[in-house]
């Protein structure tokens, strides 16, 4: 069995951990939350009007001011809203998997475990300067 082989198994495996359905489903509420989605689309609006200002010379400092300021506005909103705090709560989830995974295949390839930065996970032999 080659390597592609194997990695369509473990992405078939992975697919049936309840993280990665967790995560879908989030994003499928997310996806169908019209205010948050109408939020979305005036990011990005804002966005596009904020690069075009940029491109000007000179910059209008007044509407480049209120343009940022309405983008923050929307950050906020989106990112307390509880469907976008599930979604990035379910994401990390799925990240966090994927870096177990990742790190495992480092560890069989390598012989060693990639740090953690606290070094827990390696048993201090990670080649990190220990103090």
């Amino acid at each position: 069995m080659g390597i592609m082989e194997i990695a369509t198994m473990l992405g078939q495996e992975i697919k049936k951990d309840p993280r990665i359905d967790k995560m879908n489903k989030a994003q499928e509420v997310f996806e169908k939350d019209d205010h948050l989605q109408g939020l979305m689309l005036e990011y990005n609006t804002q966005q596009a009007a904020l690069a075009e200002e940029y491109k000007k010379s000179p910059v209008d400092k007044d509407l480049v001011s209120a343009i940022e300021k309405r983008l923050d506005e929307i950050v906020a909103e989106v990112t307390s809203n509880p469907v976008f705090i599930e979604v990035n709560k379910a994401q990390e989830e799925v990240n966090a998997l994927m870096h177990e995974v990742n790190a495992e295949i480092e560890f069989q390839i390598t012989g060693k475990r990639p740090c953690t930065h606290d070094c827990s996970s390696c048993g201090s032999d990670c080649e990190h300067h220990h103090h």
